[in-house]
Order: structure tokens, then C-alpha cells, then sequence
């Protein structure tokens, strides 16, 4: 196999047209936007994986004080309710968890009224990673678009919100990892 270290990504009209060359039933329109989509993407957990670790959390850890934060106060989920809403097996759930509640920003304790259940809940140290997370968050997503009017945010996040929800309704299962890539 070539070595292809310091070779830079194409930009996206020499993927496209390589693209084009070998499939040319391609939509160059559609690539477009796709592409554009997904490279997007990957930089913004790039730059996001740099804030949460300059908090000393790495992105799965954000993902759990996320979805507690989102289950509202007072910030109780159960281990399997996690699990589900991240994506994850149990397996790597409770490692997650684990790690998590060494670091001080989960408690695990049995659940007074089914001492079956386990509840994972916020500290005060976790809702303030969060916190300073999402104030990290906000200004580099003010930066990314500045050049926006507020018309074409307004534009953009409902063209956004329509093709994520065509995913979700035609993929429904889609919404954490699939279990090969665990």
C-alpha cells in the first residue's frame, strides 16, 4: 500500500470529478452537498474533540453528560437508557460509566424504589464540563457562521432539519452506531 502521509484530502471538485470519471451516473449536484455534509462534519468533531479535551473529557464522555443534561433535571438516567440513546452495548456503556464516575462527573447508585436499577446521575463537577463545553461550543459555532444572515441560518436549519428528518423516517434504527463499528 502507497504511503499517503502528508498527502492533503482532495478538495471537493477533485473528488468529485475522480468520482465522476469512475461512476458516471454520479449527480455532481448531490455529491456536492453530500460530501460537503460529511467533511463538515468530521472537522466539527475534530474541533469539538480538541475543546472537550482541553476540559480533560473526551467526546464519549460529552455524549453522556449530554444525554443526562437532556433528560432534565435532576439528570437521572438508567445504565440501559444511556446505552440506547448513545448507540452503545451495555458493555461499553458501563466502561464508559466507569471511567465517568472515577473522574467525579457521574454517581452510580442503586435505585431506591427497585434496588435492581441502577441510576447514573450529573455531579456539580459534570453539569460544569458541560457547561464550559457548551460555552466552547457556542463561540466556535458563531465563528463557523459568521458569514451567514440570519435569513440564511433561518434557511439553512430548516433545509438541515427536512433531510435529517427523510433519514430518520426512512432509517429509524440509525441514530446510534451500527454494531460493526463499535
Amino acid at each position: 500500500m502507497a504511503d499517503t502521509a502528508g498527502v492533503p484530502e482532495p478538495t471537493l471538485d477533485e473528488q468529485i470529478a475522480a468520482y465522476q470519471r469512475e461512476f458516471r451516473d454520479l449527480d455532481p449536484q448531490v455529491e456536492q452537498i453530500v460530501s460537503a455534509l460529511s467533511r463538515l462534519n468530521r472537522r466539527m468533531n475534530v474541533a469539538y474533540g480538541r475543546q472537550t479535551s482541553a476540559l480533560g473529557i473526551s467526546n464519549a464522555e460529552w455524549e453522556v453528560l449530554k444525554a443526562l443534561v437532556l433528560s432534565g433535571a435532576p439528570y437521572r438516567l438508567g445504565p440501559s437508557d444511556l446505552a440506547k440513546r448513545l448507540g452503545l452495548t451495555p458493555a461499553a456503556m458501563t466502561h464508559r460509566i466507569d471511567r465517568m464516575v472515577t473522574e467525579g462527573l457521574v454517581t452510580r447508585e442503586r435505585d431506591e424504589n427497585n434496588r435492581v436499577r441502577v441510576i447514573v446521575e450529573l455531579t456539580a463537577e459534570g453539569r460544569e464540563k458541560w457547561l464550559e463545553a457548551m460555552r466552547m461550543a457556542t463561540v466556535f459555532e458563531e465563528d463557523l457562521l459568521q458569514d451567514l444572515s440570519a435569513d440564511e441560518r433561518t434557511t439553512l436549519g430548516a433545509v438541515l432539519t427536512r433531510l435529517l428528518r427523510r433519514v430518520e423516517h426512512a432509517q429509524p434504527d440509525a441514530g446510534g452506531r451500527l454494531s460493526d463499528l463499535d
